[in-house]
């Protein structure tokens, strides 16, 4: 079995006169934890959902498990997410819905034929006590703290048994207590269940707490990718501005106004 689960290959991506990746290059292992960084707009988050098809690549090809998902029906990809789920910035619960039918929404559309009604309860009940709720699906999303949701949100991910989890900013918002237990869940999840995780953030605390490795995205590419210690040791300055947080620097206060 290959180590490489995920391929980007000469990927680019535009939004009308906007180029998001002008030939983005990069790959996921198996069992890692892969965090994505850069700067805001730079398009992080729409390199996850390319991935599951919920955006489609321009030009270029992206591949899972060896199977070319640029190519694929929409029939297809509802087979690739089932093995790949994604928790969104802001946790995406349906607030009307229950924590347990918000859990049971992703067993509810890929899985109902193949498990009965109580063994879908059992996994709820299963996925919320790894993420520390138990006990809790008859409350609603909005008695929930932020915390609180985005661990659900998490549940409901990982509640189909995924190969891959895709976060997007899973910390934001957190305080720093959350911020640390869900990075711990992310650990977690890679050692019990051996889980893919690609992360998309922008606290690079965390980044350095959980990653395998680390990619930074600028200019529509891949310009650095490497184990935590060989980011830290880059010598491209973006990087090095990227990490401490400064601000590239801007020939006048026109242009930084302006940008």
């Amino acid at each position: 079995m290959s180590d490489e689960l995920v391929r980007f290959e000469g990927v680019k991506k535009a939004f009308g006169p906007k180029v998001v990746y002008s030939g983005l290059n990069l790959t996921v292992r198996r069992g890692e934890v892969l965090t994505i960084v850069g700067g805001s707009g730079v398009g992080k988050s729409v390199m996850l959902k390319m991935l599951i098809g919920l955006l489609r690549a321009d030009a270029g090809k992206i591949w899972f498990d060896g199977k070319c998902v640029t190519d694929m029906r929409e029939s297809e990809l509802a087979v690739v997410r089932q093995r790949i789920a994604m928790l969104f910035q802001s946790g995406a619960l349906f607030d009307s819905l229950t924590v347990g039918e918000n859990v049971a929404y992703g067993l509810e559309e890929h899985f109902r034929d193949r498990m009965t009604a109580e063994e879908r309860r059992e996994r709820v009940a299963w996925a919320l006590g790894l993420v520390g709720l138990p006990g809790i699906e008859q409350m609603r999303p909005a008695d929930l703290s932020g915390g609180m949701r985005k661990r659900v949100g998490l549940a409901r991910a990982i509640a189909v048994r995924p190969e891959v989890v895709l976060y997007d900013e899973p910390t934001t918002g957190l305080d720093p207590i959350n911020t640390a237990r869900v990075n711990h869940l992310i650990l977690g999840l890679q050692e019990k269940l051996n889980i893919t995780s690609v992360v998309v953030t922008h606290d690079m605390k965390s980044v350095f707490e959980i990653s395998d490795r680390v990619a930074m995205v600028h200019g529509g590419r891949i310009i650095c990718v490497g184990t935590t210690e060989e980011f830290r040791a880059s010598p491209d300055p973006r990087v090095a501005d990227f990490i401490a947080g400064r601000a590239p620097v801007k020939e006048s206060v026109e242009e930084l106004l302006n940008s």
